[in-house]
């Protein structure tokens, strides 16, 4: 790999080296599933510092060009089409400014608080787990489990569900590649929200489906694009729309359940971390309100416990579970059993109601945190955006782009992350947003990450 890269040009080397690996990716030269150059290799290579090589890599990994994986190095990405437009770095920040490889704060969306998390109990029911389960497990998933998460969502959500609706699954793409192959969706229209999820849209796509992005208003989707559009189902995130954080208003709910049950439409709502909610009511999940069983709800346990389980779930109608008992009579269940009998004893013992309880109260303190220290530190230079629950926030920037931003914070060992990936058509203002995820930072952390990516601002 030999970029040619103009020294005399005033485009900063690691800009010009960014936009080149950039181009080889998108134009199929240079594939997913390639390894890359180490930092080390490159920077010998092209003879430039190594600064150069990790900003431009950093860069390509945010927007998921690149990707990194531990003991094994960086490789490329499997990435979307039609695919983003370049960004255009109008103001370069020179690299003569400090320099920085050690990453101090990482504002990377996902992380959870591991100091907390409740490692002993959860290796008791690892350990008792693994004395118990010995086979396959049953093919809709561990009924232990099922049940628990059946009276959790009662309690939680107001879902009224028996353990015969839910399939458990290995994670919300697992999910959505099933929910297509069962709705028989290939070739058909699927709407969602634009910007929305890229690991949905990402499924969809492989699955054959035509996507019909929906534009948001200040309380959810626009109904009116949805009336209008020939889309069989609708996929959204309702209670805490991702990524801008707006919830879908009870009228409009209403709306789109009237829409499917005048079209026979389906209703997927991924109601992802409805856990973590720091200001009002809960509003109720679709599915609560659904009366003619046209919703299919999904949940996950990797916001509210831990990704690494890798375990997600669907509670379907009572006629599709009739469906899905006869299309996929043949299939295993894809998520570990060990993992699925550990989960149900850890929720039987309480304990994942007394987790969720305590880090109800540990992500708020770390949100008010994060909240005042914009305020304090940034002030009207941004706009906060999707500020009333979850794991994360966006920052509208003021007089400054995310790629500079993202840039400068890390000369000054600071993460940030642009959203861009989540649009389906990016448009310039895309450049105008970063996100920030603060599940897995200390409040220390967060205050010391928003002076330092201040300090960025001009």
């Amino acid at each position: 790999m030999t970029p040619f890269l103009h020294r005399e040009s005033s485009e900063p080397l690691y800009s010009q080296l960014y936009h080149w690996i950039k181009n080889e990716i998108e134009e199929g030269r240079l594939l997913p599933g390639m390894k890359m150059p180490s930092i080390r290799q490159l920077t010998a290579h092209l003879k430039v510092s190594r600064n150069t090589v990790e900003t431009a890599y950093q860069q390509l990994q945010s927007e998921g060009y690149l990707e990194s994986v531990p003991k094994s190095g960086i490789w490329v990405a499997e990435i979307e089409k039609p695919l983003l437009h370049p960004i255009v770095v109008e103001h370069p920040i020179r690299l003569e400014s400090k320099q920085s490889s050690e990453v101090l704060v990482d504002f990377k969306y996902g992380n959870i608080d591991l100091e907390k998390f409740p490692l002993k109990q959860w290796k008791k029911c690892l350990s008792d787990a693994v004395d118990q389960v010995f086979h396959y497990g049953e093919n809709q998933g561990d009924f232990a489990l099922r049940r628990e998460i059946s009276n959790y969502l009662l309690q939680s959500r107001g879902v009224r569900s028996t353990p015969e609706q839910i399939l458990v699954t290995a994670g919300t793409q697992a999910s959505m590649a099933l929910i297509c192959r069962l709705l028989a969706l290939q070739e058909k229209t699927v709407a969602m929200e634009e910007p929305g999820y890229s690991g949905v849209r990402s499924v969809l796509k492989d699955q054959g489906c035509q996507i019909e992005p929906v534009p948001l208003e200040k309380d959810g989707l626009s109904m009116e694009h949805i009336q209008m559009s020939k889309a069989k189902a609708v996929y959204l995130t309702p209670s805490h729309q991702f990524p801008f954080g707006m919830i879908m208003s009870i009228s409009k709910r209403m709306r789109l359940l009237k829409w499917a049950y005048q079209t026979g439409g389906y209703i997927i709502e991924d109601d992802y971390d409805s856990e973590f909610r720091y200001r009002g009511q809960p509003i109720p999940s679709l599915k609560s309100l659904d009366e003619e069983e046209r919703v299919i709800y999904l949940g996950t346990f990797s916001k509210s416990f831990l990704p690494s389980a890798r375990l997600s779930y669907i509670v379907f109608p009572s006629s599709l579970m009739v469906q899905y008992s006869r299309k996929f009579a043949a299939y295993k269940q894809s998520a570990s059993p060990i993992i699925q009998r550990a989960m149900a004893m850890f929720m039987q013992s309480g304990e994942f109601e007394r987790h969720i309880r305590r880090m109800r109260k540990i992500y708020q303190r770390k949100h008010q945190t994060l909240l005042r220290s914009i305020e304090q530190y940034m002030g009207n230079q941004v706009k906060i955006v999707g500020e009333k629950s979850g794991l994360h926030i966006l920052l509208k920037l003021k007089g400054v782009t995310a790629f500079e931003l993202i840039e400068a914070g890390f000369q000054k060992g600071v993460k940030v992350y642009s959203p861009s990936r989540f649009w389906l058509n990016p448009n310039p203002e895309n450049d105008s947003y970063i996100m920030l995820g603060f599940g897995g930072l200390s409040i220390e952390e967060i205050e010391n990450g928003v002076r330092l990516l201040a300090s960025c601002i001009p």
